[in-house]
């Protein structure tokens, strides 16, 4: 059985540090379970009042230095960083430290495919829950795109395949996650400010391939894979012919194990990152046992993920794009390719410390011009300076309604930041999206589509 290959929920007093999503389901899979649990959050979030009535101990306003003493192992939300004082002094106490996703996969009886990657990894997540319906197979998609995986606690059995997103500041805390699949998409610059530098940030992610053996898959590109440690089977993907790979690109036919399951025009995805991801999840589907009539079917109706490449709808023969996802270069650089069209861009917001050069010139390529908003602007103005053309503006809204002024029809709005949205949208690229949607929604002569 799958859950007789997972470690044991190590014996509590446990701190659930962070209140939020992921730290409130974790709480409450630990408390109902009987573990002593200690929840403590510096702020106030909205789960506090809610788990205090459930009967858990809860402490907001508390960095959870106290209540600390009196645990044996901790739990930390993904969005608490790894200086917080509490994180610190359990490591020099040598209290074990845990992420919410690897005592849920711990809790659950479901085999795992996890997934992750700089980018790509909420479409592809989707798309791998797109392909189970499918074939009629019972799934619950959870992980980094909304749903915490231990609150599928007590909710789904061993027939249910979890399939999950795996981000960085999750993976970093692995004790010894080892999902039956994994697989990994691309690894590119991001999260500098967490992580410290780039080599911290690829270990982090890294971390997925470190527990799984020889009974296990692991799944992507032969140069991605090459990264990875682990003793799982090698499944490889390819996007040229004649690679040898399990899963490759044949004449524009997707092949599998040298047999044709559709033609790569029939996916239904824009841009050829998506193309990649769309062949890493047929890859970890089929190398699953699910049957290809399904993959195929899947990969020709998915039509993609809100604030990713979403295209809204048109204003006077002019096309507007939401990718408010695009919360680091490389995404936003990939967003770029995938348009023929001349480009309208907006962009910027909090750079986290990346380096803007190669947006300027990959924009370069098909921006016609393009508005900067955001802390972070001057930046990527100096980046765009001498390449694109570019106008600061104030606002979201202000970047809109100038992009409305300049784009003619046959163009492209986009919105890919590049850029992380905390310093104008403190509830993450998501707020983002949904304020551009709301803006271009009331433009004269809109219609979606």
């Amino acid at each position: 059985m799958v859950a007789e290959r997972r470690p044991p929920i190590p014996p509590g007093p446990w701190l659930v540090v962070g209140l939020e999503r992921s730290g409130s389901a974790c709480a409450r899979a630990l408390w109902r379970r009987g573990e002593p649990v200690i929840g403590v959050d510096i702020g106030e979030p909205a789960q506090a009042e809610a788990l205090h009535h459930e009967g858990i101990e809860i402490w907001v306003g508390s960095e959870g230095l106290e209540q600390l003493e009196r645990a044996r192992a901790v739990v930390r939300s993904p969005g608490v960083p790894n200086e917080a004082p509490v994180l610190v002094a359990a490591r020099a106490a040598g209290i074990p430290i845990y992420s919410e996703l690897e005592l849920g996969w711990r809790m659950l009886e479901s085999p795992f495919v996890a997934v992750t990657g700089t980018n790509g990894k909420t479409t592809t997540v989707e798309l791998l829950g797109e392909i189970w319906r499918a074939a009629g197979r019972p799934v619950a998609v959870a992980g980094n795109v909304g749903t915490a995986v231990s609150s599928l606690v007590g909710q789904v059995g061993a027939e249910t395949t979890v399939i999950c997103e795996a981000s960085s500041f999750q993976l970093e805390d692995s004790v010894a996650f080892d999902p039956e699949v994994a697989v990994l998409l691309n690894i590119e610059p991001d999260h500098l400010d967490r992580h410290g530098d780039f080599d911290s940030y690829r270990r982090a992610k890294l971390e997925l391939f470190a527990f799984q053996d020889s009974g296990d898959l692991a799944v992507g590109s032969e140069a991605m894979l090459a990264l990875a440690g682990g003793d799982a089977r090698r499944v490889t993907v390819a996007a040229d012919r004649d690679s040898g790979a399990d899963l490759e690109l044949r004449d524009g036919l997707i092949c599998w194990q040298g047999t044709a399951l559709l033609a790569a025009s029939e996916v239904r995805l824009r841009g050829a990152h998506n193309l990649e991801n769309a062949l890493c999840a047929a890859a970890a589907a089929l190398s699953a046992g699910i049957d290809p009539e399904a993959v195929a079917s899947a990969l020709r109706s998915f039509a993609g993920v809100e604030h990713r490449l979403e295209e809204l709808g048109t204003s006077g023969g002019v096309l507007w794009v939401n990718d408010s996802k695009a919360t680091n270069v490389a995404s936003a650089v990939v967003a770029l390719a995938a348009f023929e069209q001349p480009l309208v861009l907006i962009a910027g917001g909090d750079g986290k410390g990346q380096e803007f050069a190669g947006l300027g010139q990959a924009a370069a390529a098909s921006v016609r011009t393009s508005f900067l908003i955001g802390a972070d602007a001057d930046l990527i103005a100096k980046a765009f300076e001498g390449l694109v053309e570019y106008s600061r503006c104030e606002s979201l809204e202000d970047a809109v309604a100038a992009a409305h002024r300049t784009a003619v029809e046959g163009e492209i709005v986009l919105l890919s930041p590049a850029c992380a949205s905390f310093d104008q949208f403190p509830g993450g690229f998501e707020q983002r999206g949904e304020a551009f949607r709301r803006i271009v929604q009331s433009l004269p002569a809109f219609s979606s589509i």
